[in-house]
């Protein structure tokens, strides 16, 4: 490390997002001649000075797995885009529990559900949708349209089975597997390709997430060119603001 020079230093602790303490303290000795490795675990006082010397635990050093776990997932670019941000993507949280929040325009797209729905497989109108999605969980909205959107745009129960009254999706028996190695794109393309080629099966709370009988809408839309009407959407009182934490 190069020493500070007195005549520059700068007290930049304003700019600082989270300040970190020290808590532990690792030193590695090596033998001379078998190269076999000993690591002495030191613990760090509120004057930083490190007492307390042991042989490392096996609970530090899952502590200390899991950290490096954490910066790999940051060296990776995580969340990182491949080219320009797409223009679809509304808010990137990059924290290691974060999540992205992006937006699909109307589209026409295929859609499973299990047998004893009564609803056959097929290609449906479905409308905008918003999504909200971390590693490992997924939310689903519905919106009226996707131009103006803004954080105070309100938001619909998406018009699906399987998911619950916050948007919540129930992914059932669907293995996620969310590489920490994926750009932003593929994280994107990923969930929906989850959400989509997964099979529809019943409804949480036994409560329409859409005025009138879901079972006969998607039933009057499947393998037909008519559009989801988007009068048929329920309001849940949220609005995007709500989803930025």
């Amino acid at each position: 490390m190069h020493p500070f020079k007195p005549n520059t230093m700068k007290d930049i602790t304003n700019h600082f997002g989270k300040l970190y303490h020290p808590v532990k303290a690792f030193v590695v000795y090596e033998q001379t001649v078998d190269k076999n490795i000993y690591v002495e675990s030191f613990d760090i006082d509120k004057n930083g000075f490190a007492i307390n010397a042991h042989p490392l635990s096996i609970r530090e050093s899952t502590a200390l797995a899991s950290a490096l776990d954490t910066s790999e997932e940051l060296k990776n670019g995580f969340f990182k885009p491949k080219g320009l941000l797409p223009g679809n993507i509304l808010y990137i949280n990059p924290d290691r529990n974060g999540f992205v929040i992006w937006h699909t325009p109307a589209q026409n797209t295929e859609l499973f559900f299990v047998g004893s729905l009564g609803i056959p497989n097929g290609t449906a109108s479905v409308p905008p949708l918003l999504w909200k999605a971390s590693k490992n969980t997924l939310w689903l909205y519905a919106l009226d349209d996707t131009t103006n959107i803004s954080k105070e745009t309100c938001l619909s129960n998406a018009p699906f089975f399987n998911l619950y009254h916050d948007g919540k999706v129930c992914m059932g028996t669907v293995k996620i597997n969310i590489r920490t190695d994926f750009s932003l794109e593929d994280f994107i393309s990923e969930w929906e390709k989850y959400f989509f080629n997964s099979y529809f099966s019943h409804l949480i709370g036994n409560k329409s997430p859409v005025k009138g009988n879901i079972i006969q809408l998607w039933k009057s839309l499947i393998n037909t060119r008519k559009k989801f009407p988007l009068t048929s959407l329920l309001k849940n009182g949220l609005t995007i603001k709500q989803l930025l934490s």
